[in-house]
């Protein structure tokens, strides 16, 4: 009898592998980390446009304010909220357009080894999504909200091309990896990947630009489907300060 339910338990927690799909996404991106005057305080100031099928359709609208506190010279904590926007896209889209509101909590360490620039970052994410519901015309629309846990990680190494133009060009490597928890998650542990390479320049005023190519890989419908997004981005990053 225990031998039966370890298996039904087994089996559970192990994902359902049915289809896979590739998409080809295009995301412009702007993160900016604004310090506020000399003190340790700043805002972070962060908005995606993102499209599908080699950026002729829409996929995503996210807007994320924040506010940092730098803790220390190499660690910084920042707490803030998401506003997320998806519409149907991809082989496999969904019904309807939906919102999703978030809370998040954070902590980044950055240290410089070998002329090399590394960072670390911790995100806990409080989500409440969009739930669609079939109306009476047939359509779809937002009827509730379900609630989720997510913790994300990355990881992202700079490398500088001094040899190469006049030193203000860099390579950037980074992944990122996302996991669901809490009483609300099943068979989707798992939510998605990242790995994403850049080559970036820094254009002046404490102001940075990179195109890169992503790699995400993103778990949905409990490990039903898996897509592979092949993601050009293009995104410019900024510290310049509010005061």
């Amino acid at each position: 009898m225990k031998l039966t339910r370890l298996l039904a338990l087994a089996a559970l927690a192990l994902p359902v592998y049915s289809q896979t799909t590739d998409n080809a996404n295009m995301w412009f991106v702007y993160n900016g980390d604004h310090p506020i005057a000399k003190s340790k305080w700043g805002a972070h100031l962060e908005g995606h446009w993102r499209r599908s099928d080699f950026g002729l359709k829409w996929q995503q609208l996210l807007l994320r304010p924040a506010v940092n506190y730098q803790l220390s010279k190499n660690i910084g904590l920042s707490g803030g909220y998401t506003f997320l926007q998806t519409r149907p896209w991809g082989e496999f889209p969904n019904p309807g357009t939906f919102h999703e509101h978030r809370i998040h909590e954070q902590i980044t360490y950055n240290r410089r080894t070998w002329k090399l620039d590394f960072s670390h970052r911790v995100r806990l994410e409080q989500r409440y999504m969009g739930v669609l519901a079939k109306q009476v015309d047939g359509s779809y629309a937002m009827n509730s909200f379900r609630y989720q846990n997510r913790i994300r990680y990355q990881g992202r190494t700079q490398i500088p091309l001094k040899k190469l133009g006049d030193g203000k060009n860099y390579v950037a490597l980074s992944d990122e990896i996302f996991f669901n928890f809490g009483k609300n998650v099943d068979r989707n542990v798992f939510d998605q990947n990242r790995a994403m390479i850049s080559l970036g320049r820094d254009i002046g005023h404490q102001t940075r630009a990179e195109i890169g190519f992503m790699e995400q890989t993103l778990q949905r419908r409990g490990g039903q489907i898996f897509e592979h997004n092949h993601t050009l981005q293009f995104t410019i990053n900024s510290r310049i300060p509010i005061f």
